[in-house]
Order: C-alpha cells, then structure tokens, then sequence
C-alpha cells in the first residue's frame, strides 16, 4: 500500500466532533487554535442546513471556538454550488432555513413556487405538510429533486428528531422520485470544500463521528480518515461497515498533536 502523504491540510465536521449538544467537545478549542497559529488550511463542515456561516460562526465563537466565516463549509453551500454550476440563475421552490434560502439566493437563484427548475428540501424544525405537498406537486410536474443531505435524524437535546433524509423519503414515496444528495456523503461536498481552501486530497484528512457519512465521504474523496467516538458511532458498530477509518480515536483532543 503506498504511504501517503504528510497531513497538510484539515477537514472537520461539527457536531459530536467539535460540540455536542451546544457544549465544546474537550480539546476542540486546542485543535482549532493550533490549526490557526501554524496557518493550517481547514474546513469545518457541517450536513446542517439551518444556518448560515456567519450564524455558525458566531454560535461557534460563544463557545470559545474562533472560527473565521470562511474557514465553514455548509451542506446549503454545497448545494447552491451545484445547482449554479449546472444551471446558473435558475429557479427553485425550497423547504429550509435562512441557511440554505441565503446560499441560493447569493449565487443568483429566485426562490420560486411558480413552476421551478428544482424543488432543495433541506433542514428544518417547521416541515409542514402544506410545503410538502406542494413539493410533491412541483416534482410529479417535473421539477428536479434535490435535498441538501441524507441524514433521516438530528440531534436535540430531547432526543433524535426527524431530519433531510427522513423527510425526503415521504416525497419519494409519493412522487416515485429520488432526490440528488449533495451533502455528505457524496464526495462532491467534499471536493468543493477542498477547492475552497486550495487542498488536495491526498495530503488532507477528514475528522467526523459517523461512519455513514463523515469517513464514506472522506474514503471517497481520496482523504486520510479519523473516526472520533465523541459523537453518533460507537465502537461495537465500527465493523459492521464494509470499510473502515484511517485510525480511530476517542476525541479530537488526541489528534491536536497530529496538526
């Protein structure tokens, strides 16, 4: 197996890997200060839809966690990428948050019900069936599918709540039409996110808490992978995949010494 190169360049998802529950992770404050002071590149990368950068990066920095606007990498933005490099100023009816309605709107796009390109279903806490059914309308008279994500849960505090996955899983029943995921763990999210800070894959690595999505996405992506046990996977599901991390680690406080 070729060795591969130096760690040179960093991507880190957020929940259960930096935070959890609203509260830092201990060591994720020292990972992001040493990633800053050496002038590391790196992403933080978040399948949430909801908020914006600028949101994240102020809910971020009242924890203690100093990350620039434009070192967080979005499944909103991925997703307005894509639809503007595959139809530049199009339309789209949207189910999601300021996060992703912001994302679309600053590439170009009108936010529309009238007759769309694409129906973005993203995240929110308010689905209603009224915006549902007319999704459903909009896609079984032709309108593209995508959504931002596949995860079918998200965390709360109260428990695991329905997510992007979930949801968009009642549209395909009714409408007989998958969606196109952008976020991970398709590979494009994170190629985008690694163009964004001039990175290469074989010298970056990738830092998430679920096997499904964090390190699929990074294996697919061609990226060293680290597993931390902080979050959604447990170590007793780890060989259940038909693949595995890089290396596994109980937090992000044992990899500060790696950056």
């Amino acid at each position: 197996m070729a060795e591969r190169k130096p760690i040179e360049s960093w991507l880190t998802d957020m929940d259960g890997v930096l935070i959890h529950e609203g509260t830092p992770i201990p060591g994720a404050d020292s990972f992001i200060k040493r990633l800053r002071e050496l002038e590391r590149p790196f992403l933080v990368l978040t399948n949430n839809s909801m908020f914006t950068p600028r949101d994240l990066h102020a809910r971020l920095n009242r924890m203690g966690l100093d990350v620039p606007v434009e070192n967080i990498w979005t499944s909103a933005l991925a997703t307005a990428q894509f639809l503007e490099d595959q139809r530049p100023g199009g339309t789209a009816y949207v189910i999601g948050e300021a996060g992703l309605t912001t994302a679309l709107h600053d590439v170009g796009y009108i936010l529309t019900d009238a007759e769309p390109d694409y129906v973005v279903l993203g995240e929110t806490r308010t689905y209603s069936f009224e915006s549902l059914t007319k999704a459903i309308r909009l896609i079984n008279d032709g309108a593209r599918f995508i959504a931002t994500n596949p995860d079918a849960t998200g965390p709360s505090t109260e428990g695991a709540l329905p997510a992007t996955g979930a949801v968009s899983a009642l549209i395909t029943k009714a409408t007989g039409r998958e969606p196109y995921f952008v976020g991970k763990p398709n590979p494009l999210m994170m190629r985008a996110g690694l163009n964004a800070i001039g990175a290469h894959s074989e010298s970056s690595a990738m830092i998430g808490d679920r096997m499904d999505t964090d390190v699929l996405a990074g294996l697919e992506a061609g990226m060293e992978t680290f597993l931390v046990l902080s979050g959604v996977t447990r170590p007793d599901e780890i060989g259940r995949f038909p693949y595995g991390p890089s290396r596994v680690a109980e937090s992000i406080a044992d990899l500060v010494d790696l950056v």
